[in-house]
């Protein structure tokens, strides 16, 4: 070989060493410059208050801001197929609930798949869900919701941003004979402004999107729809204590785009699990009805895929169409 075809060789050489360390730094340097998180639901929601807690702590590991940003909409897919397209090098990631990944690409066309992305791991679980009405509604119990429905004539309006809330009202409805219509809201925050509002005659929330109004006498809570009840709601009893096989559970956790590298995956799960031990977040958490808990990025894959594969059959069953 000539000494101008070593000097080429070099050349690419030192080129693809080059764009290698442009795609994916060196771990020495990761985080050298903000990250950014992009919330799949809207500001002020169950997630987006628990993403902010949890990020306050997590600073600490961060030298740059780590920005949080929101992407609501088309059932929380929106965030997802951005970050699916984002470079792999740290610094986009997604926060997301079970519905992006395991509900709602098998009721819509979404540019991704569940494979498409890397599980850095959940870090708050949601058990604590309920369906509420106005206070002022004729109705103060479940049955009398049911019976109100049945003699209704029309479906039942509800409002929901997506799965799995609006999957509890269609899978209630089978179970006791109402038909169930969905208006659909970005959020839940949204979906219970609608209620206040009278546009529709219930939600089924989360603790912390609806206790305020309970409290204040705006809202009636008639069913925990989680696997509790809830604390300070003890005589309120659970779907499943009153004959309805429905129990909503639902994770938080960080996904990131595909062949991002193992040392970003590993800085976050060290900075997420002190932040997730700190008592500022862990009484935070307690107030939003959800627990610090961390799920390692293996089991949040095999969870969120686990749940892609059988859902298909679930929503069937509930009168849902699915996509091819």
């Amino acid at each position: 070989m000539g000494i101008l075809g070593m000097r080429r060789n070099v050349a690419f050489f030192a080129f693809a060493l080059t764009v290698g360390a442009s795609i994916h730094p060196a771990s020495a340097e990761y985080p050298e410059r903000p990250v950014t998180l992009v919330v799949s639901y809207g500001a002020g929601g169950l997630t987006d208050v628990v993403t902010r807690s949890a990020m306050q702590a997590a600073q600490r590991a961060f030298p740059e801001p780590i920005v949080v940003t929101n992407r609501p909409g088309a059932q929380a897919t929106l965030g997802s197929a951005l970050v699916a397209k984002a470079r792999p090098d740290g610094y986009t990631l997604n926060v997301v609930t079970t519905s992006a990944i395991a509900i709602a690409p098998h009721l819509m066309a979404v540019p991704y798949t569940p494979e498409d992305f890397e599980y850095i791991g959940g870090f708050a679980r949601n058990s604590h869900f309920g369906l509420a009405v106005r206070a002022d509604a004729p109705y103060r119990t479940l049955e009398e919701f049911i019976a109100h429905g049945r003699r209704l004539g029309k479906p039942v309006l509800f409002g929901a941003g997506g799965a799995p809330n609006n999957l509890a009202f269609f899978a209630l409805g089978r179970a006791a004979g109402v038909t169930f219509e969905q208006i659909s809201y970005k959020g839940g925050l949204e979906s219970v402004n609608a209620l206040l509002g009278g546009q529709i005659e219930a939600v089924i929330q989360a603790r912390s999107e609806v206790l305020p109004h309970i409290q204040s006498g705006k809202l009636r809570l008639l069913a925990a729809a989680g696997s509790m009840r809830w604390k300070g709601q003890d005589d309120i009893p659970t779907l499943k204590e009153l004959g309805y096989n429905i129990e909503l559970d639902a994770w938080i956790g960080l996904l990131a785009p595909l062949e991002t590298p193992a040392f970003v995956r590993e800085h976050w799960k060290k900075a997420m699990t002190n932040a997730l031990k700190s008592p500022a977040v862990e009484a935070q958490f307690e107030g939003f009805g959800v627990e610090p808990i961390w799920m390692n990025g293996e089991e949040f894959r095999r969870v969120l895929q686990g749940a892609h594969k059988t859902m298909g059959a679930e929503l069937k069953a509930v009168g849902l169409k699915t996509t091819p």
